[in-house]
């Protein structure tokens, strides 16, 4: 580790966290309706799409039907991008003459993008049509955030008010989301992109004569308009396979910084939000304290392990820290640093191979992912996860203290408690349970590249990035085929739906209850004492679900890795 690499992540820190209050600030005025300096631009649309749809933002809706909502929403989403990729190969926007999608990989890739993973068993430019990005992909790549975030703040109501029975309309809410936040702010990050020289054209691929004299045929096409929103609203999928580490996708350090930004953007400003709405803004602050505490010593373990090397290699002579799969214009540093954040948030977005990290330096990726991907997480998913585990956690103080628990003036009973658990397991059943399948199952198994633990945590990563959303991989899983494309499909739809309705029904829950008033005995949430309750309590769920499949897996190969042993 070197001093210049901290100080690059401690200016990383700075300016995300500079960002939570202007940004939240303007989030809270978006969804509560009041007046921004885009209304006078943006109102008109906003009515004439209610009018369209037959709502108005007066309307307001019980938890089930918000949920009921989603559901139809997501799966008229679904049938969309799938016919599209299914008709590829007959509609314009093709100049690469792509043909169609096979059923199961576009099933996968339908399920992938809906749910906001972007698991991608295809590569971008020899798979997709220009169309199928714009029109599928990327638009896909706005919905699923905005639902994220609706969610998000459709549970926040759910605390900051009382005695009501609406949690807010989901049709205004993405409305809102998508008009207000996210279209301003990516169509500004796309001309900054095109400013740092990603392609943004409909052009044709270019054909090129290299100095040898050989042709070569260099894929371009909508880069920076889907690289700006795949970040921003942490989709992840890249329109390169080699995603963020390729130059059109990523050209130089500050494109880097750029996108790391955004990945963390949103989801750290609706902590602000929810302080803003609940009334007390400390309240938020201490979420992204937790969030910042379990980030900074995930960052610090795999930049040490990273910057450490490979006592494999050391042995042979050959010093210095882990490159492998890293590009050289990131170097170590930010290559930790950029696993690090795309795996906290569910973004998926890689600027160096995961596969190639030592086995702690891939382990922390892989354990941010079974957290629920809470630090800070995907924008909306990310802060509804951390929120299941506040439940909790209060109700653990409650326990400790003998009061009923209550967080922010609301009971919180068995009701809560249990849809809280249901949404916190539902990952780790997923993640799981296919894992332990597919590692005896010949089929999948022919798709391990490595033998050994290292193979096992391919396939518990791929697993492990699908239920969690996140759309990362261990590189060296052979992923598209008929099992993995179903299995992983089906791993996605349960870590997204097993966590949405179980938020929606504790919203529904409680914002139908009183607010009971602070008194002597009430445990105070906004300061350290809650922060370290919560850390604790993340961690020991978290660390009691996993810890024998972590053991066979990273644990394993790290200790067979410090004794000089391979696989």
């Amino acid at each position: 580790m070197t001093l210049n690499g901290w100080l690059q992540i401690l200016v990383y820190c700075g300016i995300v966290v500079l960002l939570v209050k202007p940004l939240g600030g303007y989030m809270y005025r978006v969804f509560n309706g009041d007046r921004t300096f885009l209304s006078p631009v943006l109102g008109p649309i906003e009515r004439g799409l209610y009018r369209i749809a037959g709502t108005s933002e007066r309307e307001e809706q019980h938890w089930t039907t918000y949920a009921a909502g989603i559901m139809f929403f997501s799966v008229v989403s679904f049938l969309v991008l799938y016919v599209l990729q299914r008709l590829q190969g007959v509609l314009p926007y093709n100049p690469a003459g792509m043909t169609a999608v096979e059923p199961n990989l576009a099933f996968n890739t339908a399920v992938s993008f809906v749910s906001n993973t972007n698991w991608q068993n295809y590569g971008g430019e020899s798979t997709m049509s220009y169309l199928v990005q714009m029109a599928g992909l990327t638009v896909q790549n706005f919905m699923s955030a905005a639902v994220g975030i609706a969610i998000a703040v459709a549970l926040i109501r759910g605390f900051a008010r009382a005695s009501v029975k609406s949690i807010g309309n989901f049709w205004v809410d993405i409305t809102r989301c998508t008009l207000y936040v996210l279209l301003p702010l990516c169509i500004v990050l796309t001309l900054v992109y095109v400013w740092l020289g990603m392609p943004q054209t409909l052009g044709a691929y270019v054909n090129a004569t290299t100095l040898e004299g050989a042709q070569q045929t260099i894929a371009v096409g909508p880069v920076a308009s889907q690289v700006a929103i795949k970040m921003l609203g942490t989709n992840g999928g890249g329109f390169f396979n080699a995603n963020a580490a390729h130059p059109f996708e990523n050209p130089d350090a500050i494109s880097n910084l750029i996108q790391m930004v955004t990945i963390f953007a949103l989801g750290a400003a609706l902590t602000n939000v929810f302080g803003r709405m609940v009334g007390n803004q400390r309240q938020g602050w201490a979420i992204l304290a937790t969030m910042g505490v379990l980030f900074i010593a995930g960052v610090a373990v795999c930049y040490w392990a990273e910057a450490a090397g490979n006592p494999l290699v050391h042995a042979l002579g050959i010093d210095g820290g882990n490159m492998e799969g890293k590009e050289s214009r990131f170097g170590i540093a930010m290559s930790a640093l950029f696993a690090v954040v795309t795996t906290a948030a569910s973004c998926g977005a890689v600027n160096a191979m995961h596969d190639s990290f030592t086995a702690l330096g891939g382990f922390i990726p892989m354990i941010n992912m079974q957290l629920g991907e809470v630090i800070v997480g995907g924008v909306g998913a990310g802060f509804y996860g951390i929120l299941m585990f506040i439940v909790v956690a209060v109700f653990v103080a409650g326990l400790m203290v003998g009061r009923t628990p209550e967080y922010l003036g609301k009971k919180i009973e068995a009701k809560e408690v249990k849809m809280a658990m249901l949404a916190i397991l539902s990952l780790p059943l997923a993640m799981l349970i296919f894992t332990a399948i597919a590692v005896v199952l010949p089929s999948a198994v022919a798709s391990i590249a490595n033998a050994g633990p290292h193979g096992f945590s391919e396939v518990l990563y791929a697993y492990t990035s699908a239920a969690a959303n996140n759309g990362s991989a261990f590189g060296g899983l052979s992923g598209n085929t008929p099992w993995y494309n179903i299995t992983l499909g089906i791993g996605m739809l349960m870590g997204r739906f097993l966590v949405i309705i179980p938020a929606l029904a504790i919203a529904g829950s409680l914002v139908a209850k009183k607010t009971v008033p602070a008194s002597a005995g009430t445990f105070p949430t906004d300061g350290p004492l809650f922060v370290g309750l919560l850390v604790g309590v993340i961690l020991i769920v978290v660390g009691l679900t996993f810890f024998p499949a972590l053991a066979i897996g990273p644990i394993v190969e790290h200790l067979a890795m410090i004794h000089g042993q391979t696989f």
